[in-house]
């Protein structure tokens, strides 16, 4: 039966994509390839897929209503692994709209269309680290409140959640939602700290620091989140009622922004010119994840430090992106 993977030409979804590919899965992706950041990004990433034996790929519109039922239809599919959303904290204060569409009415469409399926077996689908606001109480525990967000983006996601726990309860739906804690690696997202960070130091320009850099991130490595997901994926939570489930995926290990600054300046051999500002709306200073669950239940640990990580990144942004794009 081949495997769902939407967002199959985002970051995590393409990766996601070639680790099922790799261990014999047939997979079918779909995506919209939205300019949210360049496209020639996201092509990178979906030419890295195309052609290779088991992998088939539409590009639709998730938001679309009963879009991916006519797209799939006469496709067995059992299970789904619901990456698509639209990213970005700072960008929902500016384009809220494409937020309502994207992460609530697309995973509204998600959970139809697996409830439309027979003999459907698991969705896992992507929360996010952003729910738990500004809790306070580190590390962040899944049992911890959530009913805070400090932004939309946040807001969405845990709407999300919401959804599915009340499809699980409905309709017997296997779900799974994981919430990943800033997840960075090679074919990343360009909207994201470490790849901002790292352009501008190459260019000589300056880097927006915020809170004098002292906010801590619990930054996941893209092997450790991958193998989160096709663990969970493997495991639907069949004996729960209802079969609903959450965790966390992140590295256990928070960094501090300034420290974290210092690492990309040994790597990338440059000093950093850091501009001072202040606190972003919807923005916090902390994250930290509690990984007790998804151990307890998968034997799951984060392998990837952060300075292993960043130098992946960064070889891999001089050796390929640079060239590609012809970036400085």
């Amino acid at each position: 039966m081949p495997i769902l993977v939407t967002g199959a030409a985002g970051f995590i979804g393409s990766h996601v994509c070639l680790k099922l590919l790799a261990r014999g899965d047939e997979v079918v992706g779909v995506d919209n390839l939205n300019d949210y950041y360049d496209p020639m990004l996201k092509k990178a990433r979906l030419a890295s897929l195309l052609g290779q034996r088991g992998f088939s790929f539409l590009e639709v519109d998730i938001a679309d209503p009963m879009t991916l039922a006519g797209a799939l239809s006469g496709q067995k599919i059992t299970q789904v692994v619901h990456l698509a959303a639209q990213a970005g904290v700072r960008h929902s204060l500016e384009n809220p709209r494409a937020y309502i569409r994207s992460n609530i009415s697309g995973h509204l469409e998600i959970l139809e269309f697996c409830r439309s399926c027979p003999g459907f077996e698991h969705l896992v689908y992507a929360s996010s680290s952003s729910v738990y606001g500004g809790n306070q109480k580190v590390p962040f525990s899944e049992d911890d409140r959530v009913d805070n967000p400090v932004s939309l983006y946040a807001a969405t996601k845990k709407s999300d959640e919401l959804m599915s726990y009340t499809y699980a309860h409905l309709f017997g739906l296997p779900q799974t939602g994981l919430r990943f804690f800033t997840v960075y690696g090679p074919l990343g997202r360009p909207d994201m700290a470490y790849w901002i960070f790292t352009k501008a130091m190459l260019e000589g320009r300056p880097i927006r620091v915020f809170n004098n850099g002292e906010m801590w991130r619990d930054f996941t490595y893209i092997d450790d989140a991958v193998e989160a997901v096709v663990a969970v994926l493997d495991k639907p939570p069949l004996a729960d009622v209802p079969p609903s489930r959450l965790y966390n995926v992140g590295n256990n290990q928070p960094a501090r922004l300034g420290d974290f600054i210092d690492i990309l300046e040994k790597l990338l051999a440059v000093k950093a010119n850091r501009q001072s500002e202040p606190m972003q709306p919807g923005d916090v200073v902390h994250t930290f994840a509690d990984m007790t669950l998804l151990e307890r239940d998968f034997g799951f640990k984060p392998r990837t430090s952060l300075e292993v990580g960043l130098g992946k990144f960064v070889d891999w942004y001089r050796s390929t992106w640079m060239a590609r794009t012809g970036a400085l």
